[in-house]
């Protein structure tokens, strides 16, 4: 096992860009903590598959026009952000740095970024947003029935968090190989400090499935959906949908908002990229529902290419935890800097004053073209 760097105190030269972050987050995490941070399910071909959708697509600017107004400011339910950069819910942040989610949120106020918070933190939700100089989400796993679920959201409420994002995607974990073959497991200091208990399972008989009789029979349903639609005034997001379908039930139960993600390749291997689907989920929803996108950007165009393609804004994972294990705080705040100014770099070159501007016809797709 490798004995990891403490977090630097000063940002080096030679950090320029999310990738370097990457390389250099390895030398201050142990084995166990890699293997969680940087796994997928299975093969890991979704994976890989979310970063190649977006090398798949070129950009094709347009030049000439005035941009001296430009700006990359951008309103989510009300919320006035800098920038259409999110951080998107990450458990057991204390796994990477030992203030954990307390040195995020500082990195995320800040340079303005949005954060959402886990209901898997390692920092209580309070302490968490006492901490806070910028929006706060509240991420919700369901916890196997309504009253416990309803407590958390409860508590965010009170909290000051300004949306509930309900995961929907990961009902149970998925076969992640890497973190099987290090052996993970949570260091003793590190807990879901947010839950009282876990959900309990099902008493099960030897020939029952613990996947469809266990964990299954604790998940949430369409049902579920509309009774907490009713139970909170907090815009609602689901995060994980992948279908235009179901996109489309979703509004129709009132939900706000829809994360379009394969939970970063971590849950079900060979599902597609979720910049694949973008296009035909905003083409279903129609141009009020709020689409945000995670999985796979680590440049500031790719920033640009989700917009592009029908994202209000997106939502950062891996990046943001390798520059908080390389730097606390500040790597966050560093990191969200960075892919900020290369949207702004991105944006100038392609003639888009604003993010209404950056519209399809700025990328060249192959077929569609």
């Amino acid at each position: 096992m490798n004995m990891p760097l403490p977090p630097l105190e000063l940002i080096p030269h030679d950090l320029v860009a999310a990738c370097d972050y990457e390389a250099r987050a390895r030398q201050h995490l142990d084995d166990n903590a890699w293997a969680y941070l940087q796994g997928g399910a299975a093969d890991e071909l979704s994976l890989r598959g979310n970063g190649e959708a977006f090398q798949s697509i070129s950009l094709r600017p347009r030049v000439l026009r005035d941009l001296t107004q430009g700006h990359t400011r951008c309103c989510l339910f009300g919320q006035e952000l800098a920038h259409p950069l999110l951080l998107a819910p990450v458990a057991y942040q204390r796994l990477f740095h030992p203030d954990g989610e307390l040195a995020t949120v500082l990195g995320a106020s800040v340079m303005g970024a949005g954060m959402l918070v886990s209901t898997l933190a390692s920092t209580r939700l309070e302490d968490i947003a006492s901490q806070a100089g910028s929006p706060l989400w509240f991420q919700l796993y369901w916890q196997g029935g309504r009253d416990a679920s309803l407590a958390l959201v409860r508590r965010a409420e009170a909290a000051g968090y300004q949306a509930l994002v309900l995961t929907i995607d990961a009902p149970l974990s998925g076969i992640r190989n890497r973190e099987q073959r290090a052996g993970f497991a949570l260091p003793p200091k590190v807990a879901a400090v947010n839950l009282a208990e876990t959900p309990k399972m099902p008493l099960l008989s030897a020939n029952d499935s613990p996947v469809f009789a266990g964990m299954m029979a604790l998940a949430p349903t369409w049902a579920d959906i509309e009774w907490l639609r009713a139970q909170t005034t907090l815009p609602l997001l689901l995060k994980g949908v992948l279908h235009p379908e179901d996109a489309a039930q979703a509004v129709s139960c009132g939900v706000q908002g829809l994360v379009i993600s394969n939970h970063g390749g971590r849950v079900l291997d060979t599902t597609v990229a979720p910049l694949d689907v973008l296009p035909e989920m905003r083409a279903r929803v129609g141009a009020k529902v709020t689409l945000l996108l995670d999985g796979g950007i680590r440049r500031g165009s790719d920033v640009f290419k989700a917009l592009a393609l029908g994202a209000d804004a997106v939502l950062l994972g891996r990046p943001y935890v390798q520059a908080l294990a390389v730097a606390g705080a500040l790597g966050v705040a560093h990191l969200i800097k960075l892919l900020r100014e290369e949207l702004e770099v991105c944006m100038a070159l392609s003639g888009c004053v604003t993010l209404a501007e950056i519209t399809p016809d700025r990328l060249w797709l192959d077929g569609l073209n």
